[in-house]
């Protein structure tokens, strides 16, 4: 018998097996309706948030729409990645969408702002599930040598949701209502789960017996809490001096020591310490908690300098983020070919993080009188670093484990990602805050002063609580000197936090240099 004989009667792979079984776009396509879906969670709702509650009323729990949904999906993380490395992926999956779903229904249907939290809790704890194990199913059914593409276009789902959340946002709000924002997500969870019923075909793992820590759950739980809590309360609702504060700070602290006491203790903990022993694993985790930090940071509040700056209307504000996002998503595209076609990933991610620090360090020398095509090539560069970096430390992490701990690897790298997430947001928010209203205080007063009997007419919109309210719209028709002494508020307010974010970047650049260049596994097991 030939050789080529011998080949073709050989008995099919186990790689092989699983692959004909699974029709790998259809599965693929499941996955990234459900990364889609969860990174549209935050974005779209936000556009649509001031209209809810000038609805349902309920101002004083605003806060909380958007913190139920992160808090449930950073708890989620974890426990669904453990999960699925004990009893199998597609059933998790296939409930988290359905979560997901029925989230977005009791939203969309919700009268009061109390029944739209607990949706959004919902929502989140579907969004956390669908975002791990869209990553860690690609590992069973796909190389590492061959996933870096499929990474790749995971990795621009993030960037796309950042411009078309607003846009969205904006259009149900503006035209059908904002209830749209919510019932959108129905067709296509519908579309995600038939999906993975019926052309997804993964193992069972571990036995199929859920063990799960639940002393860790527990302390992992009460961190999250209290660190999501003290960060998106701390300067704005409370003062950060305050008992509240405080006793939030110890409490995550407290939380952080007995969760490592419990994981150390645990048969089956839910992040294992071990996974710290593996170097790739440690500085990816730190290398992407940078990451959350920088991109969250930046994106949350550009938009809003877009439009108090530039004078754009929110929907234009989220068109000008477009460039960002063309650098981001080829970018993640082609990094994820190249890494496929070659094996080779160490300097990818080293090179993105430098890039970022360049595109933070032309963020931060933004001026008020700067050009949209400025603007447009400074997003540009940053997106470009990020699409670089981001996705590929996914594959890194999953590529130093055995499949049967990738769910676990990968859950525990978006866990701090998204604590990243959670600490840029809150720190950005509250600094550009503070320093918004101390420049506003110095310079909209002699501005005022300046104008004469002419200021009369802005001392009211100008005021502790008509402060508060002020438009794109009202700016933009405000006279000369009061204009300029608005619009350099929001600017020196906020692009000299991006300076002070690049040493993270640079950091996180150096760091990754000590990532050890593992071979790419040829097979799924």
């Amino acid at each position: 018998m030939s050789t080529v004989e011998k080949l073709e009667s050989s008995p099919t792979t186990h790689e092989d097996t699983r692959a004909s079984k699974n029709n790998i776009p259809l599965v693929f396509a499941s996955l990234m309706l459900g990364m889609l879906l969860v990174s549209l969670g935050q974005t779209i709702f936000a556009t649509a948030l001031p209209t809810v509650v000038g609805e349902l009323g309920g101002v004083n729990q605003m806060s909380w729409v958007i913190t139920a949904f992160l808090l449930a999906q950073t708890i989620g993380l974890p426990i669904y990645g453990k999960l699925g490395d004990q009893i199998g992926r597609k059933p998790l999956f296939i409930f988290a969408l359905s979560m997901y779903l029925i989230g977005s229904v009791v939203g969309a249907l919700g009268q009061n702002i109390w029944i739209i939290i607990i949706a959004r809790a919902i929502q989140g704890l579907g969004g956390g599930g669908m975002m791990v194990l869209s990553q860690a199913i690609i590992a069973d059914i796909i190389p590492a040598r061959q996933r870096g593409k499929y990474m790749g276009l995971m990795g621009s789902v993030f960037g796309l949701s950042a411009v078309l959340g607003p846009l969205l946002g904006g259009f149900f709000t503006d035209g059908p209502g904002w209830r749209w924002a919510l019932w959108f997500n129905v067709p296509l969870a519908l579309v995600a789960i038939v999906i993975a019923v019926f052309a997804m075909h993964l193992p069972a793992r571990g036995g199929g017996h859920a063990k799960l820590d639940i002393w860790g759950t527990v302390f992992m739980a009460g961190f999250a809490t209290c660190l999501i809590l003290f960060l998106s309360w701390g300067g704005k609702d409370y003062e950060w001096g305050s008992a509240t504060i405080i006793g939030l700070i110890i409490a995550s602290v407290a939380c952080a020591v007995l969760f490592v006491v419990a994981e150390l203790r645990a048969k089956e903990p839910l992040i294992p310490m071990t996974l710290f022993v593996n170097r790739n694993f440690v500085l990816c985790t730190l290398a992407g908690l940078v990451i959350g930090v920088v991109m969250l940071g930046t994106l949350s509040y550009m938009p809003t300098y877009i439009q108090m700056v530039h004078g754009m209307s929110p929907t234009k504000a989220g068109l000008m983020m477009i460039p960002m996002i063309l650098g981001m998503m080829p970018t993640s595209i082609v990094v994820g070919i190249i890494v496929s076609r070659t094996g080779n990933y160490k300097w990818y991610p080293v090179v993105g993080m430098f890039i970022t620090a360049v595109g933070l360090f032309l963020l931060g020398g933004l001026e008020t009188h700067d050009g949209l095509v400025h603007l447009g090539l400074v997003l540009f560069v940053f997106g470009f670093g990020l699409g670089c970096a981001m996705q590929i430390l996914v594959l890194i992490v999953q590529n130093a484990f055995p499949v049967s701990m990738v769910g676990t690897a990968t859950a525990s790298n978006n866990f701090f990602r998204q604590i990243g997430m959670s600490v840029g947001s809150a720190v950005v928010g509250s600094v550009f805050t503070s320093r918004l209203q101390s420049l506003m205080g110095e310079r909209v007063p002699g501005a005022m002063q300046e104008m004469g009997p002419d200021a009369a007419k802005y001392t009211d919109a100008f005021s502790d609580s008509g402060s508060q309210s002020i438009t794109p719209d009202m700016v933009g028709q405000l006279p000369a000197k009061l204009h300029e002494a608005v619009i350099t508020s929001y600017n020196d307010a906020l692009v000299p936090i991006f300076t002070v974010l690049i040493p993270l970047a640079v950091i996180a650049g150096i760091v990754l240099v000590f990532t050890r260049q593992d071979k790419l596994k040829d097979t799924v097991e």
